[in-house]
């Protein structure tokens, strides 16, 4: 059952055919708790920061091109970025907000280190989808998971690729992807060949958790809702609390209408009827 404090009156599964929640709060959340420093721009663009500007995050509404999100990495705040992560404006909020939380861990197990992809084998990135049962294949070094609906997916490619490249957006390590092929519908995030690998299982555990995320109807993309499970939320348990003021209210309502019926008849006429203290009786002369 989904807090009572986040937006929403829609339930939404699978994740990756819900959209954005279009507020970047619930990802910059858990990097501002482990002491991040936010910062914006007169456009409506938000930059959040590691105290000592090694790890970087910028939320660009107002950006320059579609990405939304950029997450990087420096070993020193002057070098270029040893990593770097991207989510596009329609990918769902739930994902960032699982990359940002793994790396607030990162940076509060060890804040005077840059955390940077060790040489392990890709395979841990995508467990989390091979054990929800996604679709697996591989071809000319390239390996391919899809879900089951065929409408979302992770694309990872072993050849060599030119740094730069990566950095400019050109050529993806990672590519995740879902929802129907269209504007503001299919969705994309990619991710460098320094990321490290924890994070990139933290983004794809949440891509293939069942579990249903709040949204408006109106926020869920069009060409997503014919394959998407989508139903109204279920109003409030009521606590205990609320059952007994509940209870009380009736009881209290019951007692009065109970006593209203039992009133004699003659001891309200004669109530009415006598003179008031004071007031002279209309028959004496």
């Amino acid at each position: 059952m989904p807090s009572r404090a986040l937006d929403g009156d829609t339930l939404v599964s699978p994740v990756y055919l819900a959209g954005s929640t279009h507020t970047g709060d619930p990802a910059l959340q858990p990097l501002l708790d482990c002491g991040f420093v936010l910062t914006g721009d007169e456009y409506g663009n938000v930059y959040v920061n590691s105290p000592d500007q090694r790890l970087r995050l910028g939320y660009m509404p107002e950006g320059p091109d579609h990405t939304l999100w950029k997450i990087t990495a420096h070993r020193d705040p002057f070098a270029e970025p040893e990593w770097m992560a991207t989510f596009d404006a329609p990918a769902p909020t739930e994902l960032v907000t699982a990359f940002t939380s793994a790396l607030a861990d990162c940076h509060r197990d060890d804040p005077s280190n840059t955390p940077i992809g060790p040489s392990s084998s890709p395979e841990e990135t995508w467990l989390p989808l091979k054990d929800a049962g996604w679709r697996h294949s591989s071809a000319h070094l390239v390996t391919f998971l899809t879900a089951s609906d065929g409408l979302a997916g992770l694309t990872y490619s072993a050849r060599s690729l030119p740094r730069e490249g990566e950095l400019r957006g050109e050529r993806q390590r990672w590519l995740l992807w879902g929802g129907q092929d269209g504007y503001l519908e299919r969705w994309y995030a990619t991710f460098t060949s320094g990321v490290p690998k924890r994070l990139i299982a933290a983004t794809t555990a949440r891509l293939a958790d069942p579990d249903p995320v709040l949204r408006y109807e109106r926020d869920v993309p069009r060409r997503n809702r014919p394959a998407a499970h989508v139903r109204p939320v279920p109003p409030p348990i009521p606590t205990p609390l609320d059952v007994q003021r509940v209870a009380a209210a009736r009881a209290q309502s019951l007692g009065h209408q109970h006593a209203a019926a039992h009133t004699p008849a003659s001891a309200s006429k004669a109530t009415s009827s006598a003179p008031r203290q004071g007031q002279r009786s209309a028959t004496r002369i």
